[in-house]
């Protein structure tokens, strides 16, 4: 049976350390999976424009073995030229799998319900769950076991975030949100990871003050204020997230070992400093290039061999 990778919440605690693990393998292991994908080929279907996804997803199916067909909005016009339902018919005769970057999550749940291939949500508004296991890695990376461990991510509760403290919930790292008020992740999501938290003894928090949530913390991330999409809200969102900016002066409240992430692309003056990013503590460039490990371990997962995940 095939299964999607949609949302970190889809998963078990057990199945996400093991995507992470198998990203450390596909980092240091490649040519063991060089031809698991020979003779596949996967959809990238793209409504948002992107430079890490779509060149970390290219470029890690050729790894794999596989070819990829690049699918833009121009060239598809998903569900206005045709419909979601009509295109994932057509795909799933000629693919092995599909991957969508788009705007509404409904999209995504509505192309992996009516496709027999698995179908990896790439971005959605409500989850990015192919960065979050990419992030998790790198944590791992540098800091080694990730339970208890003290992960905050400051600014806007989007999409990323989202996923952020889904996946610290399935590994046991606690996780404060710091938002302005009315800017937290939502209801539903907070409720997921507590579940998941039971389960690991993770400790999920939000808090409205950035300075009292980076006090001792491991790892402090941060996104843009603006999204795409959200332009019209430039000026208002920028006096509502000033005080939530990563400078040196938050850092300095993390431990001194503290990793600086940021997803990418950044928006250099508004939610961090240049003295933050460009500095030691920074890891955004490991960030960037776990994607392309990350991305691999689930297609391959997906694709592949479903037995690595799902029949453990």
């Amino acid at each position: 049976m095939k299964k999607d990778f949609l949302s970190i919440a889809d998963w078990s605690s057990q199945e996400m350390k093991q995507f992470v693990d198998l990203s450390m393998k596909m980092k240091t292991q490649p040519e063991k999976y060089s031809n698991s994908l020979k003779g596949k080929s996967v959809a990238l279907i793209f409504e948002k424009q992107s430079l890490r996804t779509h060149v970390t997803f290219d470029v890690g199916i050729y790894q794999l073995g596989g070819h990829s067909v690049y699918l833009s909005q121009s060239d598809i016009s998903l569900g206005k030229r045709e419909s979601i339902h009509d295109v994932a018919k057509n795909l799933e005769r000629w693919m092995s799998g599909v991957v969508l970057r788009t705007y509404a999550h409904q999209s995504c749940v509505d192309m992996a319900a009516n496709m027999k291939i698995p179908v990896v949500n790439a971005l959605t508004d409500y989850e990015h769950p192919c960065q979050a296991v990419g992030d998790f890695l790198t944590v791992k990376e540098h800091l080694g076991d990730l339970e208890k461990k003290k992960f905050v991510f400051v600014g806007d509760g989007n999409n990323v975030c989202n996923s952020l403290m889904l996946m610290a919930a399935k590994m046991g790292t606690d996780f404060v949100a710091a938002t302005p008020q009315g800017y937290e992740p939502p209801k539903e999501v907070l409720k997921l990871a507590a579940e998941a938290s039971k389960e690991t003894g993770a400790v999920i928090k939000v808090d409205h003050d950035p300075k009292s949530a980076a006090r001792d913390a491991d790892v402090i991330y941060t996104d843009v204020w603006v999204s795409m999409g959200q332009e019209g809200e430039r000026e208002e969102r920028l006096r509502v997230f000033r005080d939530f900016q990563v400078n040196r002066q938050l850092m300095s409240l993390a431990k001194k070992s503290a990793l600086f992430m940021h997803c990418l692309p950044a928006h250099r003056g508004e939610e961090v400093t240049d003295d933050v990013i460009d500095s030691k503590q920074s890891v955004v460039w490991d960030e960037s290039e776990n994607r392309l490990h990350s991305q691999k371990a689930i297609i391959y997962a997906l694709i592949a061999a479903p037995e690595d995940i799902m029949g453990r």
